[in-house]
């Protein structure tokens, strides 16, 4: 949170020189103003580290490693998705959400027979989550970990905040709950942009040794993108590694 301390800290001093020199009503309201966009900014971007440290790459540029990772499953396409992962002997990092892991406890099992990792992505995914308090995000972060440890055993490490939003309450749950929070530096919009075509030239144009891709286990489209985004790395020289040999860190407790 220190990037976001500063902020504040920054704003205080700001506000205290336009009150001493009687500045005119415009000055304050400018301030205001952008303190408010770098604080959004940095709410919705995880790159900035501006609330919570978020590990967004790999450091090593001189291994042409990749991780691919997925948010939003377990679903009913992610065993398509394994299918394609395992006929080219690739990786991946899944970031479940709870409530799915209930609907869908042999999915999650497939996927770490398999080899996969798996993260934490809340219980609820709420589209509140910005909103809760930090207690709420503890048990949101709690329960998919007690989920997650019952069905494997395991103890999850990483955890990626819904949306990718951040902010002080999510900031002290992550804290409290002893996770390292992961981000990403390829986002593939891939529930956004309709095109297979545009998603994949979006990954490829932002592709460089030690990124991080997001992708989702949730749509039929994802699932073609991701054979031809692996006949893509195959063809470059990638190797398609979990965030666990990424980012050379455990990914469970031990």
């Amino acid at each position: 949170m220190l990037k976001h301390k500063y902020s504040v800290f920054i704003f205080f001093v700001l506000l205290a020189i336009l009150f001493f020199t009687k500045a005119s009503i415009l000055f304050y309201v400018l301030l205001f103003l952008s303190f408010l966009a770098i604080t959004t900014w940095g709410a919705f971007d995880i790159r900035l580290n501006y609330f919570t440290k978020a590990i967004c790459k790999g450091n090593s540029i001189h291994k042409k490693n990749i991780a691919i990772t997925f948010d939003d499953g377990p679903h009913e396409k992610t065993p398509e998705i394994l299918d394609v992962l395992m006929k080219y002997n690739a990786k991946a990092t899944f970031f479940c959400i709870g409530k799915q892991i209930e609907k869908h406890p042999e999915i999650l099992k497939r996927i770490l027979n398999e080899g996969h990792i798996i993260g934490n992505h809340s219980y609820s995914h709420s589209k509140w989550n910005g909103f809760f308090s930090t207690q709420k995000i503890v048990s949101e972060i709690e329960q998919t970990n007690t989920l997650v440890s019952k069905l494997s055993n395991k103890k999850i490490r990483l955890f990626r905040p819904p949306f990718g939003v951040t902010n002080p309450n999510i900031a002290r749950a992550v804290v409290k709950t002893n996770q390292i929070v992961i981000g990403w530096n390829i986002r593939s919009l891939d529930t956004v942009i309709e095109s297979e075509n545009d998603i994949l030239n979006r990954i490829k144009n932002r592709l460089k040794p030690g990124g991080i891709i997001l992708l989702h286990d949730t749509s039929a489209k994802t699932v073609s993108v991701l054979e031809q985004l692996l006949l893509f790395l195959q063809s470059e020289g990638y190797q398609t590694v979990t965030i666990e040999e990424l980012l050379e860190i455990s990914a469970y407790e031990n």
